[in-house]
């Protein structure tokens, strides 16, 4: 039995819809119920008019109702008869279950019988919305959210699973059914994105049999595009089998990372950590494939304000994700630092975190405290004397320059930069000479550097 469009609604069935639709553009909506439960006892399978009787309902019911019972336990509501003539006849079923909703449109139990007829009746997309009303009025019950899940798990529609796993998880954040659903289903819908299916993949497989010991022996490192593609894939076929094999999904993140995939590599790394039980290296790759995919979002949206600086709206669209993203980047960086608060480097995100969103006090002791790695202590140094000069401590910005410029031989790019920031603090200071000293060791090997050539040479008078 398909389901029933507008369009072929029965001449006299469609004007009692139309005048239905009048009656909610009047905002009477009680009429309107009215109108469409008949319009419905005609043409059950009429989906939209289904879903405009319930947002009437709801204007005149309000919202969900509590949960009757003593002491706010659930009773019974007794449906039973309901219940049992959905199993006899589901088509029958249908006006019986909607002259109760009238009274309670979220109703959990009623909404589940409605699941149970349009599921017998084949009817998947009104199926659905029975139970996504219940997730929208009553999004603390997890079975039957659960329910809703797996129906969209069994048809294949990922995507939606994974956004009810979410829910579920928002109200009940120990439920480790839907935490790991949640993160089976992100990957599957990912693939199913990239256009992977289970069917494609198991052919891929097969041509390739009898390979399984080359493949299982080859570099995860030094691939060529195509060739980590073709691993790639035979990863997913191995993934679509057992979602819950830690080494399989640790290889399809670590080749989605080569790849550049930073959606997918976030995905798989996140799975990885939920399997393994805590990797932290797992959890960290995780934490910066999800930057990856912010900063690529950031560079296409100012790609994109940069097409249109005359379109207020994108420029403002990115002002608000700059300033979203600065606040983001310091939640990340203080949870990393909670989860390992003896490590440099979150040490030093944090606090570079703090500094691009302007909370220099904050930055520093992060900083300081990021010192203590010395393959990074460089890098520290320099974003240390610039959050000194933000908060106007000139010599001692200078000073966290100069004992960097101690750890730095060769003329490589740190160099030049902490060098060039000293020279424009001493410039700042009034220190001619201190300035023109730092901008000459940069001049003397990169004539290009930004405008040190005109810097140098002015000096000169010429």
């Amino acid at each position: 039995m398909p389901e029933t469009s507008e369009s072929e609604l029965a001449p006299n069935v469609k004007a009692l819809w139309l005048k239905a639709l009048s009656a909610v553009q009047t905002n009477n909506h009680g009429y309107a119920v009215k109108l469409i439960q008949t319009v419905l006892k005609d043409a059950p399978t009429f989906l939209e008019g289904r879903q405009v009787l319930r947002k009437c309902e709801i204007v005149v019911c309000g919202g969900p109702k509590k949960k009757s019972g003593f002491l706010g336990m659930k009773t019974g509501g007794g449906f039973g008869k309901i219940a049992s003539q959905v199993k006899k006849d589901a088509v029958a079923a249908l006006p019986m279950i909607e002259e109760e909703l009238e009274k309670d449109p979220f109703n959990p139990e009623l909404n589940d019988h409605l699941f149970e007829a349009f599921n017998a009746l084949g009817l998947l997309d009104s199926a659905a919305f029975a139970l996504e009303t219940i997730r929208k009025g009553h999004p603390e019950e997890a079975k039957l959210l659960h329910k809703l899940a797996e129906f969209y798990l069994g048809h294949e529609q990922f995507q939606k699973a994974a956004e009810v796993y979410r829910d579920i998880i928002k109200h009940h954040p120990a439920d480790g059914t839907a935490i790991k659903g949640e993160k089976d289903c992100t990957a599957r819908a990912s693939m199913q994105k990239g256009g992977w299916s289970e069917q494609a993949d198991m052919k891929s497989l097969m041509r390739h049999q009898g390979q399984s010991a080359e493949l299982e022996a080859q570099s995860k490192s030094g691939l060529t595009k195509d060739q980590l593609e073709d691993r790639r894939d035979r990863l997913i076929a191995k993934y679509n089998e057992d979602a819950n094999q830690l080494s399989v999904v640790k290889d399809l993140a670590n080749i989605f990372e080569q790849l550049e995939d930073w959606a997918n590599a976030h995905t798989f790394y996140s799975w990885g950590f939920t399997l393994s039980n805590g990797d932290v290296a797992l959890q960290a790759k995780a934490g910066q494939m999800h930057d990856k995919v912010q900063e690529q979002h950031m560079k296409e949206l100012e790609a994109r304000a940069a097409s249109n600086p005359d379109d207020p709206e994108v420029q403002a669209m990115l002002a608000e994700r700059k300033a979203a993203r600065i606040a983001e980047a310091v939640e990340e960086a203080k949870r990393r630092v909670d989860q390992n608060p003896t490590d440099p480097v979150s040490r030093y995100e944090l606090g570079q975190a703090y500094f691009n969103a302007g909370d220099y006090s904050n930055a520093i002791p992060h900083l300081q405290q990021a010192k203590r790695n010395p393959h990074i202590q460089s890098k520290v140094l320099l974003l240390l004397g610039l959050t000194f000069k933000a908060k106007g401590m000139l010599d001692m910005a200078v000073k966290q320059l100069s004992d960097a410029l101690g750890d730095l031989v060769g003329m490589d790019n740190t160099k030049k930069e902490v060098l060039y920031e000293k020279g424009l603090i001493h410039e700042a200071m009034g220190d001619q000479a201190g300035a023109l000293e730092a901008f000459k060791q940069i001049y003397e090997v990169d004539y290009g550097y930004r405008d040190v050539a005109q810097r140098v040479e002015s000096s000169y008078g010429g």
